[in-house]
């Protein structure tokens, strides 16, 4: 078998940066060269897999038992944020780590410190692999795919392994909230799957964030400043304004657990126009209608200050909460939670603060719980990944397969 060690870098070597600007599928064609490497793998190792048009790669291993048994798919998106450049990663492996500063070599006197992210001390005497500072790493998400493979690989060349029918699946865009937009549950043909799609070891979630964006339009009025009294009307100081209607502990860095937030991403405009960008995020269904209503309430009051048409809001809501879709079928979380304390792990059962590919897939009919692949600090480069934990997530996907065969 390929070490996963290599297999991983192999994978982050590939630029599969998602791009929200663009309206095709997937949204870079680059995401095509490491879903076309994937697909030629898995029929390499004698596993059926086809790579459609839109960028979904689909496998099928077989089951070699002579019952039936639940049809279980494993999912992970090979696209990487677009926080940060996914170009010419450069990973670091540190072996043996001692809990001490790390230095990210790409950048002088840029370091990744225990002081600012204390979680790394959980991870003294395994091997860490970091950026260099220039790049995100991309453990989110193809740690995923690099334990889903290597399993694949192991039950291919393990014969004796028994399992019923396997569903594999790699997607595009996941991080832009379109991975699954086009994807065929039906032809898929799992009846329960799980994205490897987590960040530290041992995390399980099903529940999500309700998710919407707003893009706010603000309307000025520029003159010349000698002249503007009682004329201008500066767009960027009215979105200051409306911004500042929004309360400011609801946004993500005053924010944990089940709160959710507003969190503003971009911002770009002159005196005579301005556009703002929200996410909103709740997991609480009713308090997420209320998130959305208080924004166009922000936007009626500049309008009822500065006359209507200075602002206008476009609020499109992106996915839901999976916990309805899933909770019904318990018995595929008390297997995760099970696979792992076979692999020597205390399962943590919390909510996602963010998305997967799995909450829209529940809402297509696949119900799609999140398991850990290991990876922290993800879309910035202060992301790194505990090889351990990557070696563990691979286990439990075989656990768990095993546990569907019983």
């Amino acid at each position: 078998m390929e070490n996963i060690l290599d297999r991983f870098l192999r994978y982050v070597s590939v630029d599969t940066q998602s791009n929200e600007e663009s309206e095709s599928q997937p949204s870079a064609m680059k995401e095509m060269d490491l879903l076309r490497m994937l697909c030629e793998e898995l029929n390499a190792m004698g596993i059926k897999a086809e790579l459609d048009e839109w960028g979904y790669v689909m496998g099928t291993i077989p089951s070699n038992l002579d019952k039936d048994v639940p049809k279980v798919g494993f999912i992970a998106h090979v696209d990487t944020a677009p926080d940060a450049s996914g170009k010419d990663v450069k990973p670091q492996i540190i072996e043996h780590y001692d809990g001490g500063d790390i230095a990210l070599k790409g950048v002088e006197g840029l370091y990744l410190k225990p002081s600012e992210f204390p979680e790394m001390l959980h991870y003294i005497g395994q091997t860490l692999i970091t950026t260099d500072g220039t790049t995100l790493l991309g453990a989110d998400d193809k740690a995923g795919v690099a334990e889903i493979m290597n399993a694949a690989q192991y039950i291919m060349e393990h014969p004796e392994f028994k399992h019923g029918e396997i569903k594999i699946g790699f997607t595009p865009d996941e991080e832009i909230g379109r991975g699954v937009v086009k994807f065929d549950v039906e032809k898929f043909g799992a009846d329960y799957a799980y994205t490897m799609d987590g960040g530290e070891i041992g995390e399980l979630e099903y529940e999500n964030f309700n998710a919407a964006s707003a893009k706010i339009h603000i309307q000025g009025m520029n003159v010349h400043p000698g002249y503007a009294k009682g004329k201008m009307k500066n767009a960027i100081l009215i979105g200051m304004e409306l911004n500042s209607l929004l309360p400011v502990e609801q946004r993500p860095e005053y924010t944990e657990g089940y709160e959710g937030f507003f969190h503003l991403i971009s911002y770009k405009g002159s005196v005579e126009e301005a556009d703002f960008a929200y996410i909103i995020r709740d997991h609480d269904t009713e308090k997420f209608e209320q998130r959305k209503l208080m924004i166009h309430k922000a936007v009626d009051f500049i309008n009822s200050k500065y006359g209507e048409g200075t602002a206008t809001a476009d609020v499109k809501d992106q996915y839901y909460n999976m916990r309805l879709q899933v909770e019904p079928h318990y018995h595929i979380i008390d297997k995760a939670v099970k696979a792992m304390e076979i692999a020597g792990i205390k399962a943590k059962i919390q909510p996602i603060r963010g998305g997967t590919d799995g909450a829209n897939l529940s809402f297509k009919g696949l119900p799609c719980p999140n398991i850990f692949a290991g990876g922290l600090n993800f879309h910035g480069k202060m992301e790194f990944v505990p090889l351990e934990s990557i070696e563990k997530a691979s286990a439990v996907i075989l656990n768990i397969i095993k546990l569907f065969s019983e």
